[in-house]
């Protein structure tokens, strides 16, 4: 789909680092509007779960290119499935994390990937949740989010999720391996992480997630995305 076509549709782009809120954010603004729902977070995380399930190295570019072009990712309500198996709780571990930041730098499987992000602007619209999704995959959006937070804000939210799943965590740790995915993120040759020149920021640090909603609803009836 070009740029003229898309156009046509109305498509949120909600961007950020991980653990600022994006993905409820996302959800929530779906089932406002019924748009469709793109996670592409959730698609390199698929690519990532896909390349230690199939023992890909990361230096394998033609592996890590061919899976990418057949990735068998699609989203179902809120669950993400792979190859027809659920593996929502599968793909959110840090180390599928780790790999997804680390394979989403190479500029070969970024094309990859592309053309199937942009396949899922239809209508009667789209929100999208990511992190170039506004400068590079649909810079033609009618709305354009960028989700921020402190990388402290950011530890407690993910230890406080670990600990909901039973699962113990090194909020040091944690606070280290953002602040160094963050660095690579922005600073990668390719889709770096930024806001793009049009985008909306919104700071999470100090606010609730019903705060986060209501703001960006706001500005959804400000744009007549949302009557």
């Amino acid at each position: 789909m070009n740029a003229s076509e898309t156009n046509l549709i109305p498509i949120v782009t909600i961007d950020g680092p991980s653990g600022v809120g994006k993905g409820t954010l996302a959800q929530y603004l779906t089932c406002k509007t019924q748009f469709h729902f793109l996670d592409s977070g959730a698609i390199y995380r698929a690519l990532a779960f896909g390349a230690i399930k199939n023992k890909l190295a990361l230096d394998d570019l033609p592996g890590l290119v061919s899976l990418a072009e057949i990735l068998p990712v699609e989203f179902v309500a809120t669950s993400i499935m792979y190859d027809a198996e659920d593996v929502t709780s599968k793909v959110r571990t840090e180390e599928v994390a780790a790999v997804a930041s680390k394979v989403a730098a190479i500029p070969e499987v970024r094309a990859a990937l592309l053309a199937r992000q942009k396949a899922f602007a239809k209508a009667p619209g789209l929100i999208a949740d990511g992190r170039d999704m506004g400068t590079v995959v649909f810079p033609e959006a009618a709305l354009k989010l960028y989700l921020t937070a402190s990388a402290e804000v950011r530890a407690e939210r993910r230890v406080n999720q670990l600990k909901n799943q039973g699962l113990s965590a090194n909020i040091d740790q944690i606070i280290q391996d953002i602040k160094e995915r963050d660095e690579r993120d922005s600073t990668r040759a390719t889709s770096p992480l930024k806001p793009a020149d049009d985008a909306i920021i919104i700071d999470t640090s100090d606010l609730d997630i019903d705060q986060v909603c209501s703001q960006a609803e706001n500005l959804l009836r400000e744009k007549s995305i949302l009557k």
